[in-house]
């Protein structure tokens, strides 16, 4: 403080509330040297890094989009692809299994048809067996019948 400034108190005058000397001086250079370095030296860079960093963030979040647009197009495409797969391997199985049915049919009704010849084939094996049984045991049958009854009866029968 000045002493002239001590010399009015002391007198009874009042004391000013702010006094300014040479040290206000001082201090705002001081505080805008202060102000200076610490924009250059901290606050610059910070910005510089937080920009940085909002446009890495950025960028990645945009990247993220575009992959996922790009994802959603690739998998639609994918489940449109499989879609039709599906739908060729449904027909290709409705394909077959109608040929499979035909063939089956077809070897069915070849089957009935040699069995049925077979069948008759036997049938008439078995007639013309028959006829010949028929055939060679007629004239014999009299003759027979008269050996079978003398046996039963224990005499000769004429």
């Amino acid at each position: 403080m000045d002493h002239s400034v001590l010399l009015a108190v002391a007198a009874g005058g009042e004391h000013p509330l702010i006094d300014l000397d040479f040290t206000a001086a001082i201090q705002l250079v001081i505080f805008i040297m202060t102000g200076l370095i610490a924009t250059r030296l901290l606050f610059r860079p910070y910005l510089k890094m937080k920009d940085a960093r909002f446009s890495s963030i950025e960028g990645a979040r945009d990247e993220a989009e575009r992959l996922t647009a790009e994802g959603e197009t690739a998998l639609s495409g994918y489940e449109e692809k499989l879609g039709a797969a599906r739908r060729r391997a449904d027909e290709e199985r409705r394909k077959i299994r109608a040929d499979a049915a035909a063939n089956q049919r077809e070897v069915e009704q070849h089957a009935r048809a040699e069995a049925q010849a077979a069948m008759e084939a036997a049938h008439r094996e078995v007639e013309g067996q028959s006829q010949a049984a028929r055939a060679e045991l007629l004239p014999r049958a009299d003759e027979l019948g008269r050996v079978i009854a003398g046996k039963l009866l224990g005499r000769e029968v004429a």
